[in-house]
């Protein structure tokens, strides 16, 4: 068997080729937008990819199964449940299909449904021969993670409660994956930092077992303990999700490699003032924090940049990337993972063009954790709920990055503001909104919650 899972760490998104070396038919699941690495690994060892198949409507990134379809004429198949845009193949519940030259034979999948963190979800159990009594694996999708299960609040907006959802997946994990084999292996759709669960681990595959005896959701309790738990506590929901669910449900264009072009300053200031262009500066922090241009927003590179910037950038919004030289087709393509297209233009060389332009230049300001607060200040978490509730510091009002822009009313722009969270990343992400939106006295705690543990830690010791 041909089993490769492809990783990618900038949305801790897995997706898997499967193939039948000996008939050359092969499978792709949870395929990202940018699929050339699919199809030279798929030729290279004589793999014909004959069907693309969803986990489930994915609301984290773009998929890529509109573009595999179009390269290799492959079907694209979702869970039974499913209700697409475009032609799909509807994958019933123990349904097999077989890689070998005739049904029941070589490299074979059976289909799990397992509703629960989506109404479509499906799980896939990969035997390398059809009569193995243990699977070499189960493709979990979002259904079980590394360490967590998935989060069934997100469709609660189309008629389905998160109580209801839970309740879902509570059946589906102990009636469909945890009857398998404590050997085989669980290969999930995400890992840690993904916003579809709240304790993923680093690690990428496990076991059944090894689920069964240390993942917190799946130790023995009843069906309504299980609900309480998974329904609370979990990570703010980024903007763009709902737009990336619809987009893969509905279809949406083609992905464009074609890089961004270069614009002057006076270009760029003019696509924000006309067409209401975001200024997305994805340069390194030390680089934002140091000079950037009044108004820009921040996201780097060396982050979760596409999660973030579709957290404080609303789905649609014509951007403008403030890049380093050689880096902007980078961003355009992570921007493309999660369906921002609209790139119009990149600023080559941020820095350098505000050397001519003085007085659109700004330095954010940076206080330590334990500086004295500016007077009447207010001190704004932007960490995730579950990160709050673990321990802040006093006084703070928890405002999740995710959810700023639409909670930036609850914050008084004549007053100062002070952002931390847990290391001082999402912080100047979240001080760059504010500035952008208004606000003139605005700074953040450097090193963020973490730089209190640290010290405290030194302390003590």
């Amino acid at each position: 068997m041909h089993f490769a899972q492809y990783y990618l760490d900038c949305l801790s998104q897995a997706s898997y080729l499967i193939g039948d070396p000996t008939t050359g038919r092969a499978v792709l699941v949870d395929p990202r937008r940018d699929i050339d690495d699919y199809l030279h690994d798929a030729e290279a060892a004589g793999l014909r990819i004959e069907l693309v198949i969803e986990t489930h409507i994915h609301a984290d990134f773009l998929s890529g199964h509109l573009e595999l379809a179009r390269a290799t004429g492959a079907t694209i198949a979702f869970g039974e449940a499913a209700r697409t845009g475009f032609p799909i193949r509807r994958l019933r519940d123990g349904e097999r299909i077989s890689l070998g030259a005739r049904d029941g034979e070589g490299v074979t999948l059976t289909v799990l449904a397992t509703p629960g963190h989506t109404l479509e979800s499906l799980c896939l159990v990969v035997h390398e021969r059809p009569d193995d009594d243990v699977p070499f694996g189960v493709l979990t999708g979002d259904t079980l993670f590394v360490g967590d299960v998935g989060r069934p609040d997100l469709l609660s907006a189309a008629g389905h409660s998160p109580e209801d959802m839970a309740v879902r997946l509570y059946r589906s994990l102990h009636t469909k994956l945890m009857v398998l084999p404590d050997a085989t292996r669980v290969f999930p759709a995400h890992g840690a930092g993904s916003a579809c669960g709240r304790s993923l681990s680093t690690e990428t595959s496990s076991t059944i077992g090894d689920q069964r005896r240390l993942n917190y959701a799946l130790q023995p309790m009843p069906e309504a303990d299980f609900v309480r738990l998974i329904t609370t506590g979990q990570p703010a929901t980024p903007g763009y999700f709902a737009h990336d669910a619809a987009l893969n449900r509905d279809g949406h264009p083609f992905l464009d490699a074609t890089p961004p072009p270069a614009l002057t300053l006076d270009e760029a200031l003019a696509a924000r003032d006309q067409q209401g262009a975001a200024l997305l500066d994805c340069r390194p922090l030390a680089a934002y924090t140091r000079v950037h241009l009044a108004g820009s927003l921040h996201t780097s590179l060396d982050t979760r940049f596409a999660e973030y910037a579709g957290s404080v950038v609303a789905p649609g919004t014509p951007i403008v990337l403030l890049a380093d030289p050689g880096t902007e087709q980078e961003a355009r393509l992570r921007l493309a993972r999660i369906g921002y297209d609209h790139v119009i233009g990149h600023l080559p060389d941020p820095a350098a063009a505000l050397d001519h332009a003085p007085a659109l230049v700004r330095h954010s300001h940076r206080i330590r954790h334990d500086d004295e607060l500016p007077s009447r200040a207010q001190l704004v978490d932007v960490r995730n709920p579950a990160e709050y509730e673990a321990g802040a510091l006093p006084d703070a009002h928890n405002i999740p990055l995710a959810t700023l822009p639409d909670r930036i009313t609850e914050l008084d722009p004549r007053r100062p503001v002070v952002l931390y969270c847990r290391s001082g990343n999402r912080s100047v992400i979240a001080a760059a909104l504010l500035e952008a939106r208004g606000f003139d006295d605005v700074c953040d705690v450097a090193g963020g919650f973490e730089a209190t543990r640290t010290e405290a830690g030194a302390a003590a010791g």
